[in-house]
């Protein structure tokens, strides 16, 4: 009876698996949602929901680099560690650190794992994941609004957990599998640019609606006390 449950309940995972809609590139493999596509621009990759409400909601970008100088473990991890400034819209803020970065591991592989809010579009929080594997430093960022954040935690989460690093050894010598950026840059850099200018659309949406709820809230007051200052007057006249 046991073993039959077992059975049962390995045949629904491996369906499961067999269902799940698997990103692959020249460096990295994981799993995303059912309605989400990847689309490289330049030399990262934008993966976002092909609905167009949601598509605003959440977005996933992956970069890959050559190591340099500024690729350890340890200078990840102090600079996640640090608050990240962004500029929006001429005004400059700094994020706030979530979590502090830490050593995880994901199928065989270290990854340093940290959140942030406001680090690349204001009011929304960005996971960054980031690993080394021989010559190639890959980070993969997990951005969601916070009004949405819980809605795709666990789609993030899977994610997270089906990341596998597949670069070749000689993926350097190999432009036709890229695009990764040289050696001499930063990773991460980049990112802020690749994140598409609609992303700010949700936050200018929720101003709105305070305002409009601030506008209502006022209307209401004043009907209110039109209200009683016409109830207190006819109180006088009788």
């Amino acid at each position: 009876m046991k073993y039959k449950l077992f059975a049962s309940l390995a045949l629904i995972l491996l369906s499961f698996s067999a269902q799940a809609k698997v990103f692959r590139n020249a460096y990295i493999a994981f799993e995303m949602p059912e309605t989400w596509k990847c689309a490289l621009e330049q030399t990262e990759w934008v993966c976002r929901s092909e609905q167009s409400k949601e598509s605003k909601e959440a977005i996933i970008i992956l970069t890959a680099k050559e190591v340099g100088p500024t690729d350890t473990f340890p200078l990840y991890e102090s600079h996640l560690n640090t608050p990240i400034t962004i500029n929006s819209k001429g005004v400059t803020q700094e994020s706030k650190i979530v979590y502090k970065a830490k050593t995880v591991q994901i199928n065989d592989q270290n990854w340093i794992d940290s959140l942030h809010m406001g680090s690349e579009v204001p009011n929304y929080f960005t996971r960054y994941v980031a690993t080394i594997k021989d010559k190639i430093a890959i980070l993969v960022t997990f951005s969601a609004h916070k009004q949405f954040y819980t809605k795709y935690s666990q789609d993030f989460f899977k994610a997270v957990m089906s990341l596998r690093v597949i670069a070749t050894k000689d993926l350097r010598s190999r432009p036709d599998l890229g695009p990764i950026r040289p050696g001499s840059e930063t990773l991460g850099a980049p990112i802020g640019s690749a994140m598409p200018a609609d992303m700010y659309q949700a936050e200018n949406t929720e101003k709105g609606s305070n305002k409009n709820l601030l506008l209502a809230g006022a209307l209401l007051l004043a009907a209110l006390g039109g209200f009683i200052f016409l109830r207190a007057k006819r109180k006088k006249r009788k």
